[in-house]
């Protein structure tokens, strides 16, 4: 750990909320009083001084121009991704700047950015910004922190419910003049709350005057990123222009980046179309999530002479949870014995093999692929904070390993469909008449809604082995935008949930598993998972007050979730799997924890002019 500048500013570091690099330590500040920084970093200390040049994994010289076409699945009526209604453009988000930058090469460091200086108080219970000098909107006018206060307050009172939960310890926001903006907390136990705040987009109080937010509307937008919205042809396509005067285009944080004149988004109705698309030459950037066409779709004319190629790059994210969720508010998934069978009757083995060629690992954790992730029997501090949910939490939690069910992969799952059928018994279900009813005769039937054709590859197998059982699931396939509208207002039985993890697990788990959030429409808790211990856990892990804590805590929560069966657990993949056509220049490597794209690659002259050239001959 490098410890000069902390050492500056010698005790004050001592009870700040997050690990900071003194921007100034002189700075007029009263020791033990308030830290003034150029980044934060919630473990540690930022890695990067604050006379930084450029992110360590960008290319500072190169070069802008040109145009990249990228895909986009459905359709969109909106430019606006802060709110419920609507189906937002994909790309709406990157015309606005953030307060801070994240520097995809630490897991949890973030550097100023539309901010010039952060200021963190000895108390940890708030945070100040004090914007740039020149930072300007798109129309010239510059960005004041009452376009701060307005973000902040706009988005908790009218955007989606995931700000509300995630801002939930914020008690005030102030301006104190037009380039100083203040946060202050409930509590001192919030430690990522400063990151969180550096990460909202901060929006034009002047051009949403006498607009209704919470209103879809496709009037083009005013932002101050280094992108703006050029034109649109509505369903079809999105066009962002570089903005040539961007007032940022020489920080640290942005030098090196965002150097296509132009990014379209081509729309189209699926991922077949989509991929079709590509290898026609009309799209430029894919990543490719379905491990069949990985395995087999490249084998076409331009990637066998070298014109079209695909990668896969090893990362360090944390992978999540991927499942199929069932929708607790539906009394037929209440008993835990009943979502044990539908896991005991679900062959991933089957499906690693025969769909998947043997590309994915089967996910066993709600916090997979990181040290979150719970294992074996509960011991040490995280037993010690499971003992005092003893007989509010299930025995099996204390007792048992958590583990999914595991075939021979051959498809005959015989011992699964026994294992399944005899929980349904002991549950009031039984077969009659190769139908499964329970003492009243109804039938045991649900939906499984999908966005998209992608996965019934996988659900159709799903349905023939729950039918074994005498179960009636059916497959319902609706476009992107009935489903997200569906998805809202929990209106399905099943669904496909992906549940993405950080590095520092906090806040936004009371938008995935609260009872709060299980009542409220458009939250992220899609299986309605409430339970007063859930709801306990989640809080202790929001106050962990350091890192071992934090993963005690939770671990404990995981082990919960885990042992209500509560999900289908899906798959995971450690890699990203790209493929693109020879005609850009990257930087030298990727970050550790993201792919770089499309911020840092640029249009490389020679190999565009090359490829046209072979195009020309294909």
């Amino acid at each position: 750990m490098q410890r000069r500048d902390l050492l500056a500013l010698g005790a004050t570091f001592a009870s700040l909320p997050i690990g900071a690099r003194a921007a100034n330590p002189a700075g007029g500040d009263r020791p033990g009083q308030v830290a003034r920084t150029h980044a934060m970093a919630l473990l540690g200390e930022p890695a990067l001084p604050a006379d930084f040049t450029h992110w360590p994994w960008v290319n500072p010289s190169a070069p802008k121009g040109g145009e990249v076409t990228l895909t986009a699945i459905g359709s969109f009526d909106s430019f606006n991704p802060f709110i419920l209604r609507g189906t937002p453009a994909v790309g709406s988000n990157l015309i606005y700047d953030t307060l801070l930058s994240r520097n995809l090469d630490e897991p949890l460091s973030q550097y100023a950015h539309l901010a010039r200086i952060i200021e963190l108080p000895a108390d940890r219970k708030g945070v100040t910004f004090e914007l740039r000098e020149g930072a300007r909107w798109h129309d010239g006018r510059p960005i004041t922190a009452q376009d701060v206060v307005f973000s902040f307050t706009t988005l908790r009172a009218n955007g989606r419910p995931f700000f509300r939960s995630y801002w939930a310890d914020v008690t005030e926001v102030v301006a104190e003049d037009t380039r100083r903006v203040t946060y202050r907390f409930r509590t001192d136990e919030n430690r990522e709350l400063p990151l969180i705040l550096g990460e909202m987009s901060i929006l034009p109080r002047h051009y949403w005057e006498g607009r209704d937010f919470t209103r879809p509307s496709l009037d083009l937008p005013l932002g101050s990123g280094a992108y703006r919205i050029e034109r649109f042809e509505p369903n079809r396509s999105v066009v962002l222009r570089r903005v040539a005067d961007y007032w940022g285009r020489d920080l640290p944080t942005t030098r090196g980046m965002s150097n296509f004149d132009t990014i379209r988004y081509e729309y189209f109705r699926d991922t077949t179309v989509a991929f079709e698309a590509f290898k026609a030459g009309q799209i430029d950037f894919r990543t490719e999530n379905v491990a069949r066409d990985w395995a087999t779709g490249y084998d076409f004319p331009a990637a066998r002479r070298g014109l079209a190629t695909k990668q896969e790059i090893r990362h360090e994210i944390p992978t999540g949870m991927q499942a199929f969720a069932v929708n607790l508010r539906r009394p037929l998934f209440q008993d835990a014995r009943v979502r044990r069978a539908l896991i005991e009757v679900f062959d991933y083995e089957w499906m690693n093999i025969n769909l998947f060629y043997g590309a994915y690992t089967r996910t066993e954790s709600y916090f997979s692929n990181s040290d979150f992730a719970s294992r074996g029997l509960p011991e040490g501090r995280e037993l010690e904070i499971l003992s005092q949910y003893r007989g509010r939490v299930p025995e099996a939690v204390f007792t048992e390993e958590y583990r999914l069910p595991k075939t021979d992969g051959s498809g005959n799952n015989r011992e699964g469909l026994r294992r399944a059928l005899a929980l349904l018994r002991e549950a009031g279900w039984n077969v009659r008449d190769r139908r499964l009813v329970n003492a009243e005769g109804r039938r045991f039937e649900f939906e499984i809604l999908l966005q998209g054709a992608t996965f019934e590859r996988v659900a159709l197998p799903y349905v023939q082995w729950l039918e074994r059982l005498g179960i009636a699931a059916r497959v319902r396939t609706v476009d992107p935008a009935q489903y997200q509208v569906r998805v809202d207002a929990f209106d399905y039985d099943m669904t496909i949930d992906s549940i993405g993890q950080g590095f520092h697990p906090g806040n936004e788990q009371r938008d995935y598993w609260t009872c709060a959030k299980a009542r409220e429409n458009g939250s992220q808790n899609v299986a309605g998972i409430c339970d007063p211990v859930i709801d306990e856990l989640v809080e202790m892990v929001i106050a962990a007050p350091n890192h071992a804590e934090l993963i005690a805590r939770t671990r404990a929560l995981d082990r919960v979730l885990l042992h209500y069966n509560f999900m289908v657990p899906h798959w995971h993949s450690r890699s990203f799997r790209i493929a693109f056509w020879e005609r850009f220049g990257r930087p030298e490597r990727t970050p550790r924890f993201g792919l770089g794209f499309p911020a840092a690659w640029w249009i490389d002259p020679a190999r565009d002019a090359a490829l046209a050239e072979a195009r020309r001959n294909l």
